[in-house]
């Protein structure tokens, strides 16, 4: 099995971001839409210290509107179940008869298809990183494939926080300790470097996803 360490991330993400410039860091809400996203997702849960970011928001002159975004965005990496059983399940399904995963798509899934992901660049690039997860949730489930997309549109469609904090908090949700998901990793880090942020501003998101403790359980 493959080992994937907070250190190697680091690592690439030195690598990914040598060349830009330093940038601005993030400033005071900033931060704390950042902490507060790492702190609530599920791979930390740990209730005084999501106090603790929530009132660390909040004082930073965050709306109500902003914290639950954030948090919106943050209960999202509930979909990475969904993004790796994908294709093993469609495989699996394919191997037993249970399906014919060649044929081509019905007109249900490919008006399906052409309306949610198309020639959408962010999901040509999440497919780079997870192949054929969308066309095999698409061929096993039409629904959970619209409540997919539903579901992960909530927080870009408010629109409440700015586009670049969204993604160093989803950066940063998926470099936690207890997470370490190199594929959300590399694609909200091209976004980020995409979107003009700083090399600053990234490895400062890294860095506060680093200082999340484990996750210990829920009481």
């Amino acid at each position: 099995m493959t080992v994937i360490s907070i250190a190697q991330l680091r690592a690439e993400a030195e690598t990914m971001t040598a060349s830009l410039g330093e940038g601005e860091p993030l400033d005071a809400l900033g931060v704390a839409l950042v902490t507060l996203a790492v702190t609530a997702s599920v791979t930390a849960l740990e209730r005084a210290g999501i106090k603790r970011a929530i009132a660390q928001a909040f004082d930073a002159g965050a709306t109500i509107a902003q914290v639950q975004e954030i948090l919106a965005l943050s209960s999202g990496l509930g979909v990475h179940t969904l993004m790796v059983t994908a294709a093993p399940v469609l495989d699996a399904a394919a191997a037993r008869g249970l399906i014919d995963a060649a044929q081509p798509l019905d007109a249900e899934r490919q008006s399906l298809w052409d309306r949610y992901v198309g020639n959408d660049p962010f999901w040509k690039g999440v497919t780079e990183e997870l192949p054929g997860f969308l066309e095999a949730m698409l061929r096993l489930s039409p629904d959970i494939f619209v409540g997919f997309f539903d579901y992960c549109a909530i927080p870009w469609r408010s629109g409440t926080v700015r586009a670049r904090i969204k993604e160093l908090a989803a950066l940063a949700c998926d470099v936690t300790p207890s997470h370490r998901f190199r594929p959300g990793f590399r694609v909200h880090l091209k976004n980020a470097i995409a979107l003009g942020i700083g090399r600053r501003a990234i490895l400062q998101a890294l860095d506060i996803a680093a200082a999340v403790p484990e996750h210990r359980g829920t009481e």
